[in-house]
């Protein structure tokens, strides 16, 4: 008899499917569900896989970057959101709709999520968060159950028979929702019969109110982005979230729904003139490493488990389809071997067939490890970066973000090495933009014409006798940046000190901060730090970064 799942439900397992996938993913989710960490006993007891079966998960995540092992404990590592990232670039709608939705934030004082369905919950997928004593906003992955929500009863509006009934079956077995942690535990407040009025109002109207369901004194109102493309289908939902303190219930729907329905009215009008996206180059390969991984670690590392989480990241920006060849090519393995990974997958409710023999992604790829690193600093998740960094180069290594006024450069993460004669910069130090190799890769990604650029490179004074001081030729130096993908700075800051510096960019292709190793000349010659230092550099700074950790000065 085919064995069960301990995730979800009590479904039979396919017969395809892959068995320490379920245990991977199984593990993943735990970690997740427990804030991040759990030693290796909790997991055992969580997932409830023996403990043997935990040591070998978690040496093979740990050995894809997905987790750290500190000690006894076992810590979700920010390499893990590259499986949540697949899913929100292959989604897009972050992408086309961020904007709109940190400028109504800005406009109306108050935090603005989006939220896409999962089932019957929701999942956040964008966060524009004010900063304030008292937080309101959910992270990025959260899941919440429909009818504690204001964008549940609009989800609810599409929701066929079957929902409906499966989401009763859930409120009986469920009653105190501890399927939903990022929920607080509570047993229902309301009827079933209530959430159904509520949606049937939620269709008459066109939105819907959130009067303190989730918890005392948050309040919120939503408005659905429909898909011109899709029929008018609703694509996510515009959620704007506020405390009585500020605002009630009603007042929300008196004074801040008209404003919301105009952003709504702009994000529906992004969708309908955005161009169609553009197959990208699928990448290829991706799984090639694990071979090589299990002759050198052998029995502590599954490969079944990391080849079945690779096929994830193979979905992304312009591959949000991909057909059982597609994911074969990208990913390097034989049909047979990515075909049992997706049958997997669907089961877990994590892909889903869309057609024409392909594939997508669902929200339900957020669960694993997502939210608990969404809100961790650029800072943070840089750090151990940049120590493996110098490490491996035996020099100093920085994370440096640009000034709003663009002049300066900040330092907002560092990595040193311990040599007599060293680069020492504290986290905090601002240095000019135009005489640093971070401050040049940042300024080179501003647009051309852009007024912070042209303050920029205004009134440039001669630091050191190789200063670069003339506009024009600053303007060219940028212009390698922009082309090369580096910029080297050779004694132009300090006498004796020379660097070379490489952009960090978020999921969405945006440089959201600048890495650098700096050293003294004596050490190496320009053609070295270009040969030697800079693949280091570029194999240090994929895009890891998500754009809830884009950091402000």
């Amino acid at each position: 008899m085919p064995a069960k799942t301990t995730l979800d439900d009590d479904r039979a397992v396919p017969a395809e499917a892959v068995t320490p996938l379920i245990r991977g993913v199984t593990v993943l989710r735990r970690l997740t569900e427990a804030g991040g960490t759990l030693s290796a006993s909790g997991l055992e007891r969580g997932t409830g896989l023996a403990r043997s079966t935990v040591d070998r998960i978690t040496s093979t995540l740990a050995r894809m970057g997905y987790v750290r092992l500190d000690g006894r404990d076992i810590m979700l590592a920010p390499r893990v959101m590259e499986l949540g990232n697949a899913y929100l670039a292959a989604l897009a709608l972050p992408s086309l709709l961020a904007s709109h939705a940190d400028a109504l934030a800005d406009e109306l004082d108050e935090s603005v999520s989006l939220a896409v369905a999962d089932r019957d919950g929701i999942r956040f997928i964008h966060q524009a968060t004010r900063r304030r004593a008292m937080s309101l906003s959910f992270r990025i992955g959260d899941l919440l159950p429909a009818e504690r929500t204001s964008p549940g009863p609009l989800f609810a509006t599409e929701w066929p028979d079957a929902q409906w009934q499966a989401w009763r079956e859930r409120r009986a077995a469920d009653p105190d929702d501890r399927g939903f942690p990022a929920a607080p535990w509570q047993s229902h407040a309301s009827s079933d019969e209530d959430f159904e009025r509520r949606a049937a109002r939620a269709r008459r109207d066109g939105w819907a109110l959130d009067d303190q369901l989730i918890e005392p004194g948050l309040v919120a109102v939503s408005v659905p982005v429909r898909d011109p493309r899709a029929g008018g289908r609703i694509a996510c939902v515009a959620n704007v979230v506020s405390h009585t303190s500020r605002h009630t219930a009603a007042d929300l729907r008196d004074t801040l729904l008209p404003r919301l329905r105009t952003a709504v009215a702009d994000m529906e009008r992004e969708l309908r003139e955005a161009p169609e996206p553009r197959p990208a180059t699928a990448p290829a390969g991706l799984a090639t490493w694990t071979g090589a991984s299990k002759q050198e670690l052998g029995r502590e590392f599954v490969e079944s488990l990391a080849r079945g989480l690779t096929v994830l990241t193979a979905f992304g920006e312009g591959r949000a389809e991909l057909t059982l060849t597609d994911v074969a090519n990208a990913t390097g393995l034989a049909r047979a071997t990515a075909r049992r990974a997706l049958i997997t997958y669907e089961h877990l409710g994590l892909v889903r067939p869309s057609g024409n023999r392909a594939f997508s992604l669902t929200p339900r790829v957020l669960s694993l490890g997502y939210p608990p690193l969404s809100r961790t600093s650029l800072a943070q998740i840089a750090t151990p970066h940049l120590a493996e960094l110098a490490d491996r180069v035996h020099e100093s290594a920085s994370l440096a973000v640009l000034t709003p006024s663009a002049e300066e450069i900040q330092y907002i993460a560092r990595a040193a090495t311990s040599r007599v004669m060293s680069v020492n910069i504290t986290i905090g130090t601002r240095l000019p933009a135009y005489a640093t190799s971070m401050g040049r890769v940042l300024l080179a990604d501003l647009p051309e014409g852009d007024g912070h650029l042209s303050s920029a490179l205004h009134d440039l004074r001669p630091l050191t006798p190789r200063t670069v001081t003339d506009p024009a030729t600053l303007e060219t130096a940028l212009s390698h940046v922009r082309t090369h993908g580096y910029a080297l700075v050779d004694e132009e800051l300090e006498a004796g000190l020379r660097s070379v510096a490489v952009p960090v960019r978020d999921r969405t292709g945006r440089v959201v901060a600048s890495l650098n190793v700096a050293m003294h000349a004596a050490r190496r010659t320009v053609e070295q730090c270009v040969r030697e230092v800079l693949p280091e550099l570029v194999e240090t700074a994929p895009p890891w970064v998500p754009p809830a950790t884009a950091p402000s000065c």
